[in-house]
């Protein structure tokens, strides 16, 4: 299965206007008997971030995202510039909803393809390219914004210049805090067929020990200049957010910040995301895998194996597994966070990478999936400590429930 996917990096300057203070709401003081700080899912490595704390607010059903985020920076003054980004998320993927809603009205002209093919060699779907687009335009505006990298680009341009400029010049920002990856419009294949798609976004502190001459232009940056630039280059261990959104018979914005995950859910008759399911836990046992069988014979012994074992019901748990595969990351995942189950893109013959991208699909998702309290793995390593060595590197990913998984894990261990 082919996808055909954009992708962008954006830097958000430290200096954004703080909309957010951080004194407690009409004189209260939040209680910390009511603050909670979830500590049992996987470690947090990162040395400059904390795990933040959360309140009742954050755990009531009904609550929009505006406030959420709203208590979370009051809590968390340190981090309240997420309040920014995330206000730009809501409302980019409120848009892509209607375009991908309205994509099969004959009067929308955005299904099929572009005519034009990314750096990478794949086909350009006309809605890859208006989402890539309304991202990124969502994004720039949330501040001083730097660097932008898309999969489109072949190097980093320039975000702040004039939109219609031909110049590519890279500018430096004094005071970068936040570095957003995104993939505008994950399984985009699927959308001619009504199939759910989704966004992914990830969030990552920018490097204050990058190096770089402020004068270099895209053109004299030497490569490992330009990757510093971009900033992007970090293992998933160092995400301080992440976030998707399922454009199906609802439209979803899964998040976390590294306390849990939070599931909002599109109110149309409201116009915002209400949390529908706070502190979304997967269950540890399962007996449903995602993955496409049909490459089965291509993989490695030990996925075969275990995988087998599912179908006859002679794995670990006893218990014979169902089958269900959508075909788009963002819906198989939701889905299993939701009721249980392994999703898996494994490498094969023919990709022994398997296809997914580590830095804008593996790494966010598998954020999510372990503060939900499952694994993310790529049978030998865990994905999250995996760093990249260039921007679109692939990654085999097997994620979900713990039992499920930590089976993967054992049989390449065994092998």
């Amino acid at each position: 299965m082919k996808f055909s996917i954009a992708v962008g990096y954006i830097f958000v300057g430290a200096s954004v206007v703080e909309a957010f203070s951080s004194r407690p709401v009409s004189g209260r003081t939040p209680s910390s008997s009511v603050l909670h700080s979830t500590t049992e899912y996987p470690p947090m490595t990162r040395s400059k971030t904390k795990v933040p704390v959360f309140d009742e607010v954050c755990d009531t059903t009904g609550v929009t995202l505006t406030r959420f985020m709203n208590e979370v920076a009051m809590l968390n003054p340190e981090i309240r510039e997420l309040t920014t980004l995330f206000g730009a998320i809501d409302t980019a993927c409120k848009a892509m909803s209607n375009l991908v809603k309205r994509s099969q009205l004959p009067s929308s002209q955005t299904l099929g393809y572009q005519g034009e093919v990314n750096v990478q060699g794949e086909d350009q779907k006309k809605l890859d390219v208006i989402t890539n687009d309304l991202l990124k335009r969502a994004l720039r505006f949330t501040g001083r914004l730097g660097v932008l990298a898309s999969e489109e680009e072949d190097v980093p341009v320039d975000l702040i210049g004039s939109a219609t400029s031909d110049a590519r010049e890279i500018v430096i920002e004094e005071g970068e805090k936040y570095v957003a990856v995104f993939d505008p419009l994950d399984g985009s294949s699927n959308v001619d067929a009504g199939i759910p798609t989704g966004t992914i976004i990830g969030i990552y502190e920018h490097d204050d020990s990058c190096e770089i001459d402020p004068e270099c232009l895209a053109d004299d940056c030497t490569e490992q200049e330009a990757q510093c630039l971009a900033n992007t280059l970090q293992p998933g261990t160092n995400l301080v957010a992440a976030a998707y959104c399922l454009y199906s018979s609802s439209t979803f914005l899964a998040l976390t910040l590294g306390n849990g995950v939070y599931i909002f859910t599109l109110d149309e008759t409201l116009g915002e995301f209400v949390l529908s399911k706070p502190q979304v836990k997967i269950p540890e046992d399962c007996k449903i895998y995602s993955m496409n069988e049909a490459n089965l014979e291509k993989w490695d012994a030990p996925l075969q194996k275990v995988v087998k074992g599912w179908r006859e019901g002679t794995g670990k748990s006893g218990e014979r597994f169902s089958s269900r595969y959508i075909g788009s990351m963002v819906g198989d995942v939701h889905r299993t966070l939701l009721y249980g189950g392994v999703f898996g893109y494994p490498g094969d013959t023919k990709n022994p990478n398997g296809k997914l991208r580590l830095l804008y699909e593996g790494a966010p998702m598998s954020f999510i999936m372990e503060q939900a309290g499952g694994l993310s793995t790529t049978g030998k390593e865990r994905v999250m400590e995996i760093t990249p060595e260039y921007v679109h590197q692939r990654v085999p990913v097997l994620m979900g429930s713990k039992n499920a998984i930590q089976e993967v894990i054992d049989a390449y261990a065994a092998e």
